[in-house]
């Protein structure tokens, strides 16, 4: 018994190793497309439970059946074959295979990122740039742009189109759902909805350098008239996204505070897709000295 608290330390050790790597944001859906995800996650599960749980189940009972102490066990060193054996063993699997893969195909067909959302609203239009290493969200209806804070109206579809100034990167707001890549000189669609207001969590999937874990941003799905003043705000704000303040933007580092600009050149998006405006220029050489040598 003195042992016990020893034990029961441990116990917590392990515990707390094994759930140190747990999302529980995809577990709690706050959008259509992340709640059609969260059940084909979990009948995926179950399917794959039906073999893995019979599975360790035998491999225990053979382990005991045919111990050396079991004077019961049949011995057959000659066998070599069981036509019922070899049915039940891949008879099964496929089965499974077939199962697990018609029910991702109906979940999923209907979550193909670039289809719109059925809905009696009209989406809104929300263009993403992923620079080094920071989010710049521009909103061309209107006017305004932000980095690093996405603001959305709920219960609204959200059209994203997304493309990187720089490297390959992804664009993942977990309780949304959908994780998409940015790529240079393309551009990839999205659709998603917040169902209610919230402060949500995204960031980025995808290594893309020093800054790369720093390289979040906070959703925030407000009611629809709080969205409308928040755009008004930001248009008067006086703060004015143009091509110089691009070109600070675009340049590697990381931000730590939300920015907020009235949008000067709508067609800022697609110069960047068509790279009529230059990619991100990299890391700089802090002396000229240096490229020298």
């Amino acid at each position: 018994m003195r042992h016990r608290p020893t034990l029961q330390r441990c116990a917590g050790i392990v515990l707390a190793l094994l759930l140190a790597g747990c999302e529980p944001a995809l577990l709690d859906p706050r959008g259509s497309v992340g709640q059609a995800e969260k059940i084909i996650l979990i009948n995926s599960l179950a399917i794959m439970l039906a073999i893995v749980v019979p599975t360790m189940i035998a491999t225990l009972a053979f382990a005991w059946w045919f111990r050396a102490s079991n004077k019961r066990a049949r011995y057959l060193p000659d066998w070599e074959f069981s036509g019922r054996i070899e049915l039940v063993v891949w008879s099964i699997p496929v089965m499974v295979i077939l199962l697990l893969g018609g029910v991702t195909w109906l979940g999923a067909r209907d979550l193909d990122p670039a289809r719109p959302l059925q809905s009696d609203r009209a989406p809104v239009a929300i263009q993403v740039v992923s620079l080094d290493w920071k989010w710049l969200f521009i909103y061309p209806r209107e006017r305004v742009a932000s980095v690093n804070e996405l603001i959305v109206p709920a219960g609204v579809p959200l059209h994203f189109t997304l493309t990187s100034a720089s490297v390959m990167n992804t664009f993942f707001v977990p309780q949304l759902g959908s994780m998409i890549y940015t790529m240079n000189g393309m551009a990839t669609q999205l659709y998603l909805r917040a169902d209610e207001p919230g402060t949500f969590r995204g960031l980025s999937g995808h290594l893309s350098g020093d800054g790369f874990s720093d390289m979040h941003f906070q959703v925030r799905a407000l009611p629809s008239t709080q969205f409308d003043a928040w755009a008004a705000a930001t248009r008067n704000s006086g703060s004015a996204l143009d091509a110089s303040t691009y070109a600070a933007l675009a340049r590697q580092g990381v931000e730590r505070t939300p920015l907020r600009y009235a949008l000067a050149d709508t067609a800022l998006f697609d110069k960047i897709v068509r790279q009529a405006v230059p990619p991100g220029p990299g890391p700089q050489l802090e002396h000229a000295s240096t490229r020298e040598e």
